[in-house]
């Protein structure tokens, strides 16, 4: 080995982790916090790139989120009969644009198994003539799903995913109904934000339902489209946003598990980083509930 450090292929110059290391004394971190404000320091002075800070923020929280924080409730989940023919399953992929789907039989808590797209790529390529396509048989191509509860935490499920190399799994309620599934892309975004493919062109859901009267709403959702589906009157004069009125009420940029009371609802911080609000959960509020806020520490 050249051990020369002037070789061209060893860089002396230390990783930006390197560099992190020598601002702070590790003794003196002792909560989250901590690390987010040597984190913000040290982007501040060029230390390590601005853009580190939001990761490492979200990778902090990551652990916190659980799987019905951010699953497709059970009545949006695109899913194949397991009674309909092949061209009908064809149809289906060309509507929505998935690579894989729940295949059900009677009812959405019946499900029997998971199709990947690329499974009838195989058998196109194995059966070109359409007399033997009409013998196609669902379920010789459907794989074994995986279940989780609803409760799981997202880094549990993430290692989960690597481990047995599925990318989709079917969430389950506390009594063992089906309450909505997740894909691994949908863990990701919790880290990197939002991940946009060629399918993703059509307008986005704002306000999804995840159960009786509790919502996950997207910041980015107008107060008018709120206040149509939720038949409030929030003012929308100085804030587009249900973000910029619940940023502008904590008084600073959010923070995950902090909790605004508002207007007869309780608006949850589910996802936030260093610029911006991102996700919140929404519920209703009984009406002798009182207005306020809750930091992390005192949110439940």
């Amino acid at each position: 080995m050249d051990d020369d450090p002037s070789s061209p292929s060893r860089s002396t110059e230390p990783g930006w982790f390197s560099r992190l290391r020598k601002q702070w004394c590790i003794n003196q971190i002792q909560t989250r916090d901590d690390i987010l404000t040597v984190v913000d320091s040290a982007a501040r002075n060029n230390v390590i790139p601005h853009s580190a800070y939001g990761l490492i923020d979200s990778v902090l929280q990551f652990h916190e989120s659980r799987v019905r924080d951010i699953m497709i409730p059970r009545g949006q989940m695109d899913v194949i009969d397991a009674t309909v023919s092949l061209s009908d399953i064809l149809a289906k992929i060309a509507e929505t644009g998935h690579s894989r789907y729940p295949v059900i039989r009677e009812n959405r808590d019946e499900i029997v198994g998971v199709l990947l797209v690329k499974e009838l790529l195989h058998f196109y390529s194995e059966q070109p003539d359409k007399p033997e396509q009409a013998d196609f048989d669902l379920s010789k191509h459907i794989r074994a799903a995986m279940f989780v509860p609803e409760s799981k935490r997202l880094d549990a499920l993430l290692a989960e995913f690597r481990l047995t190399r599925t990318h989709m799994a079917i969430v389950l309620d506390e009594f063992g109904g089906v309450a909505g599934l997740v894909t691994i892309e949908d863990v990701l975004e919790e880290i990197v934000g939002d991940i946009d493919d060629e399918y993703d062109t059509e307008e986005r859901i704002n306000i999804r339902e995840q159960a009786s009267h509790r919502f996950t709403v997207r910041a980015l959702t107008t107060i008018d489209e709120f206040n149509e589906r939720f038949n409030t009157e929030f003012p929308d004069d100085e804030y587009d946003t249900i973000g910029g009125l619940i940023t502008h009420e904590l008084g600073h940029l959010p923070r995950r598990g902090e909790v605004v009371r508002l207007g007869g609802f309780e608006f949850k911080i589910l996802g936030a980083d260093k610029r911006r609000l991102h996700l919140l959960l929404v519920t209703p509020l009984a009406q002798s509930a009182p207005s306020g806020i809750e930091t992390p520490e005192h949110a439940g």
